[in-house]
């Protein structure tokens, strides 16, 4: 099996995927409290396993390396729960900055950065548009879920979309991870999902933060009694899947074109 793990190389190794233009996977997730039921790990341990499969199936397209995950995420809605580990947006920014210049520095010019953190969705966007005008390299940010979002919602019971610590996320950790998955009593742990919809909004299309005790009791979002590891192993093989096929098209790092050609209706540009 072809070595995919950035730390798990060698320097020399990682300068040759530099110089045959590898795809960098940059992993970014969290440490926060998952219900009672699921180890505070959950979004960095899916978030690696998802990266390392993408991968790996995205390899004899486009030589793929997968760089250790960023565990420090934006988890302030979760701290009333305890277990949770949060950094500022400013850490969070600088932290993210500086990992893609470093990988822009060592001749890698294809980057995906993975998010598997909800938290983390609008600062990851933020970043990379603010990065992207400045540095000679293809920057794309996913969400995985959100990516492969009509295979999970065929593959899902209770709900269409990833809650937290819900039949979704407890599948793939029963799947990865049994040993840290407590399913002694899940049917007690289950929340409407119903109230998620309306979590972060106001009036019809507007944002308002709240913290995440706002629309649950335990921490959980979603009903985790639906979970199975089959269910958990389809939905990582299917973000792996949508992953791989995103890395593996030439469309996902064809250069910005330039539709102005000499001027504008008629007008030369000035030098």
């Amino acid at each position: 099996m072809v070595e995919v793990e950035w730390s798990r190389m060698k320097a020399q190794e990682l300068r040759a995927l530099a110089e045959q233009n590898a795809v960098v996977i940059l992993p970014i997730a969290s440490i926060e409290q998952h219900g009672p039921h699921l180890p505070t790990m959950t979004d960095t341990r899916l978030g690696q396993e998802v990266a390392v499969r993408a991968a790996r199936k995205a390899y004899d397209r486009r030589p793929t390396v997968v760089a250790p995950v960023v565990w420090s995420g934006l988890s302030e809605h979760h701290m009333p729960f305890g277990g949770t580990l949060t950094i500022s947006h400013a850490t969070f920014r600088a932290l993210i900055r500086d990992l893609i210049q470093t990988l822009i520095r060592l001749g890698f010019r294809d980057i995906l950065v993975s998010n598997s953190h909800g938290g983390n969705i609008i600062a990851m966007q933020q970043i990379l548009d603010e990065l992207a005008p400045e540095l000679d390299a293809t920057l794309v940010g996913t969400t995985y879920p959100m990516e492969v979002a009509d295979a999970f919602a065929d593959l899902l019971e209770d709900q269409t979309m990833v809650g937290h610590a819900c039949e979704a996320e407890t599948s793939m950790m029963l799947a990865c991870e049994p040993d840290l998955v407590d399913t002694s009593d899940l049917a007690s742990l289950t929340n409407d999902m119903a109230g998620g919809v309306r979590f972060l909004k106001a009036g019809k299309a507007s944002y308002r933060w709240r913290p995440f005790p706002h629309m649950t009791a335990n921490g959980v979002a979603g009903a985790p009694e639906k979970a199975s590891l089959e269910k958990g192993e389809a939905m990582l093989e299917a973000s792996a899947v949508g992953l791989a096929d995103m890395i593996a098209d030439p469309e996902t790092w064809v250069a910005p074109s330039d539709m102005r050609g000499e001027g504008i209706a008629g007008v030369p540009f000035r030098t």
